[in-house]
């Protein structure tokens, strides 16, 4: 066999194993995506400093890759970053060599964060980055030596002195490159890993006792209690979670603990709603989530920030002509909201939500956007179709609706895991928002059979111990908004949602009735239908809705009280 040969099968495996390895890890989505964003950035970087003989911010920017995502990302991001590359510059037998010393390059990243516990400052970046930077050309160097010499040891050493100079070059622009942009980058890369892989951590606090208390004040028995942050038991249900991650100005962050945001306290008072929690009487210190919502909460004037905002406030029973006049003067002539399958799918619902019947020129350009294969996607006809946006124009286009809904239904149940849950796109990993929508469409469409029933088990498997609703069998992110969208689904309830009712008042009075009166409306409500979620702890259908009465009783009731 012969070096060159010999070589190249190595290379060969090596790359193989790497990528091989990163597949069984089975990204996210959201991650695949950021890893192909940022391997192009790389590859970019070297084609843009073409004219700088090896003066490239390539290996640079492979490294943060690594420090900021784990090995497997920063392998993938170098290989893939010197093989696009070489489409610019020329595929040959260096190409492997290339790839493979990137790839390193991402593993060195990502043993870098181990050994400094995700902290570094600038200058010892920009010196790894540096020395990195030297051993990548050193490696191109022996590469060309076993690629073009008689392998002797006199020729390693031509080929590697011959270099020193370009080596010391590409040193330097990785120290200079690292030193005006490396930490900067490094923050952008971790902030929007770290949204993406959220990991829940129960804050400590122990106050079942209390709720004990109040729940028997309130005339109720049952063998769940729920309580603040902490106190989280094994009969804890999503509607619980969300009532005890309310904020003090009356809003949720995206989990318990985090700041308030306009987007997750709207979901969570749709998903709270569908269980027959009006978003009014969801109180803390004073503070309700609907005037939270009501109020704006820091949210925009978009339109999809509009159309949630809309459908929450009705949920409440509030009024919405002014949210309702903004968004009518962003639907245009063609019907459509900003071209776009989704707002405009979510106009529709709005505006049914505020008692308003969508003009037959919108309906009409929605149904014009189905794609091909029966779904629809973000945008406009000729994308990749996607289930939720497929459910979201389901429930827009509201029941049957001819070979429109047909094909609808019929690319949904198409896109079904063996799990029982839907992905997003075919091919990707089932998860609980998009099963929420793809279950919330074939019940607006009136296609309550098997596969909702399946889905709806999917989504039990994906409740936690605190009571909130996972992302995925692998990942668990965003639970506040994850828990509302799924709260939907489970309570069978398509939008737009119908006013919550207040007890003890008339039409749509804001009076907020006692937390007794409010566990008495929730008891009778939950035994007028039956559980949309299978039991996974052997408990009585019949106790486990008596235990989450109690739970919204209790959460409620301490609300105020602030555990630490």
């Amino acid at each position: 066999m012969s070096w060159q040969l010999g070589a190249f099968l190595i290379l060969g495996l090596a790359l193989a194993a790497g990528f091989g390895w990163y597949e069984r890890t089975r990204p996210d989505a959201r991650i695949v995506a950021l890893v192909a964003t940022l391997a192009a950035f790389a590859a970019l970087g070297r084609i843009a400093f073409a004219a700088l003989p090896n003066v490239k911010p390539t290996t640079d920017i492979v490294l943060v890759s690594g420090y900021a995502l784990g090995a497997g990302p920063g392998f993938v991001v170098g290989a893939l970053a010197g093989l696009v590359s070489n489409f610019f510059f020329g595929q040959g037998p260096w190409t492997p060599w290339q790839m493979a010393g990137w790839g390193a390059t991402g593993l060195i990243g990502a043993g870098l964060a181990v050994l400094t516990r995700g902290r570094i400052r600038r200058w010892p970046l920009a010196i790894v980055c540096a020395v990195v930077g030297f051993a990548f050309t050193v490696l191109q160097d022996l590469g060309d030596w076993v690629t073009y010499s008689d392998h002797s040891g006199g020729a390693l050493g031509v080929y590697v002195g011959k270099g020193l100079g370009f080596d010391t070059v590409h040193a330097a622009g990785c120290l200079v490159f690292a030193l005006a942009f490396g930490p900067a980058l490094l923050r952008s890369i971790t902030r929007f890993a770290t949204r993406l892989q959220v990991r829940w951590v129960a804050p400590s606090g122990v106050v079942a006792p209390v709720a004990l208390v109040l729940a028997l004040a309130a005339g109720g028995t049952g063998a769940w209690l729920a309580g603040e942050p902490g106190s989280a038991g094994a009969g804890a249900s999503p509607t619980s979670y969300l009532l005890s991650a309310q904020n003090a100005d009356g809003g949720l962050g995206g989990a318990r603990g985090e700041a308030s945001s306009p987007l997750y306290s709207g979901w969570a008072a749709l998903g709270l709603a569908a269980e027959g929690v009006n978003p009014q009487r969801v109180v803390k210190d004073g503070h309700s989530l609907a005037a939270y919502i009501e109020s704006g909460g820091g949210g925009g004037s978009d339109p999809g920030s509009l159309e949630r905002t809309i459908l929450a406030l009705r949920a409440a029973g509030l009024p919405v002509a002014a949210q309702l006049g903004a968004l009518r003067g962003k639907i245009g002539s063609d019907g459509s909201v900003s071209g776009q399958t989704n707002l405009t799918a979510f106009a529709v619902l709005a505006l049914r939500a505020a008692g308003v019947g969508p003009s037959s020129v919108t309906l009409g350009w929605l149904r014009r956007q189905q794609d091909g294969d029966g779904g629809f996607n973000f945008a406009s006809a000729g994308g990749a179709s996607d289930v939720d946006d497929t459910g979201a124009v389901l429930e827009a286009l509201g029941g049957p609706d001819g070979r429109v809904t047909a094909r609808a239904v019929g690319f949904i149940e198409r896109q079904q895991g063996r799990d029982g849950g839907f992905p997003s796109q075919g091919g990707s990993e089932s998860n609980a928002q998009s099963t929420a929508w793809a279950i919330q469409g074939l019940l607006a469409a009136g296609a309550d059979g098997g596969s909702v029933d399946r889905a709806l088990e999917y989504l039990s498997s994906l409740i936690a111990p605190d009571g909130h609703v996972r992302y995925s069998r692998s990942s668990d992110q965003s639970p506040v908004w994850v828990t509302g969208e799924a709260l939907m689904a489970i309570a069978r309830k398509p939008l737009p949602l119908a006013p919550v009712p207040l007890p003890g008042s008339r039409g749509g009075s804001h009076a907020r009735p006692s937390a007794h009166a409010l566990g008495e409306h929730q008891h009778h409500r939950a035994r007028r239908r039956r559980s949309a979620v299978t039991p996974r702890n052997g408990a009585s259908p019949a106790s486990l809705r008596i235990a989450s009465d109690l739970g919204v009783v209790a959460a409620l009731a301490l609300a105020p009280v602030g555990v630490g």
